[in-house]
């Protein structure tokens, strides 16, 4: 058997390849490279189908977390809370526009930002909450959005991971102030480079972040606020629209390969993925722990099997960002979690041999483990 990738694009390439090849095309014929119709069009079907206002594509889900920094008026001196348990960008923006990360651990279930340890760590300084809504778990949203009520502060969410993840029948990404999403090509939704979006409810925060995504200006050679460049090119914009339009199925089948996963492991010295009441887990990661997790990834790989570990050290304890670390407030949870952690392949084309190959090779560890 050919090896495992985490993700193989290209199958789903082939499979799409007539649509996307057609778009293109589209796009060449019409030269509208930037902020050309294909954009429009795609953050319109995006709005629909995610049910908020506003959908603002943009160059990456990075900028998309600066970006919504920025519409918010965040910067020096102010301090956002957020997990130390995520991908960097999420603390690298907010660092960037000179706020001050306050590291607050996670649920040991769920990896999300641990609610009742957040208030304890509000100052008159907060500013912002960004929840990670990671591995496609929607993070615990309503006693964030009662912190940010009682206190007056912004929600943030970081939807990199979780398009068409819902959290109490509500679409992730349209709870709080902003949402922010990533289109990089292993996510659920994946554009062939660099993109990303913003949605919100609230039309004068979206008329704020159009101007900041194209250099303040609404009108050429008229700048009216300090901006960046970061638009969604109108090639990605084309490619995304046509993949919105399985997302659907593909989340579907994610659901049931980790529904798969979780069925034939359970009774293993494993930790598996937790699903809390009343939300929909799309599964960009189907992540086990195990304390054996560095011999399991390299008996897997032996076989042929990719692993990946999202992600091994929490961004409090990175050379970049452990100044902003305070002792008197760890995170053992996150750096716990950090050690045991593993994410297994996973993808809408996988074929049923190569699930239950995956599944029979951990099998075969544990077994192989419990006879040394």
């Amino acid at each position: 058997m050919s090896p495992l990738k985490m993700v193989d694009l290209s199958r789903q390439y082939q499979l799409l390849k007539p649509e996307i090849d057609q778009a293109i095309q589209a796009v060449l014929d019409s030269t509208e490279f930037i902020m050309g119709r294909a954009v429009g069009s795609f953050e319109s079907a995006l709005a629909e189908y995610l049910e908020v206002k506003h959908a603002v594509g943009c160059a990456s889900g990075t900028d998309a977390l600066q970006v919504a920094l920025m519409a918010l008026g965040i910067g020096p001196g102010d301090e956002v809370i957020t997990s130390p348990f995520t991908f960097v960008a999420t603390v690298e923006t907010l660092v960037l526009l000179g706020a001050r990360p306050v590291f607050v651990d996670i649920n040991p279930l769920t990896y999300n930002l641990d609610p009742a340890l957040v208030e304890r760590r509000i100052s008159p300084r907060t500013k912002a909450i960004i929840p990670v809504h990671l591995y496609g778990h929607p993070a615990e949203m309503d006693p964030l959005l009662a912190l940010s009520g009682q206190y007056g502060i912004k929600v943030i969410e970081d939807a990199a991971q979780a398009v068409g993840s819902k959290y109490r029948e509500k679409w992730a990404g349209g709870l709080g102030d902003i949402g922010c999403l990533s289109f990089f090509p292993s996510k659920n939704l994946g554009a062939y480079g660099d993109a990303g979006a913003l949605l919100t409810q609230n039309e004068e925060l979206a008329d704020r972040i159009r101007l900041l995504i194209n250099h303040g200006s609404k009108f050429r050679y008229h700048h009216e606020i300090l901006g960046v460049n970061s638009r969604l090119d109108s090639l990605q914009a084309a490619i995304l629209q046509v993949k919105l339009g399985h997302l659907e199925e593909w989340t579907e089948t994610r659901i049931r390969i980790a529904h798969r996963y979780s069925e034939e492991l359970a009774g293993l010295p494993l930790q598996l993925p937790f699903r809390a009441a009343g939300v929909r887990h799309v599964y960009n990661q189907y992540s086990i722990r195990t304390p054996r997790r560095d011999a399991l990834s390299h008996f897997l790989q032996g076989k042929g099997i990719a692993t990946a570990v999202h992600y091994p050290m929490p961004l409090d304890r990175q050379p970049a960002y452990a100044h902003f670390r305070i002792e008197e407030h760890p995170c053992p949870v996150s750096e716990q979690v950090s050690k045991e952690i593993l994410s297994l392949p996973i993808f809408p084309e996988m074929e049923a041999t190569e699930i239950e190959w995956v599944i029979d090779s951990i099998r075969e560890f544990f077994q192989v483990e419990g006879k040394g």
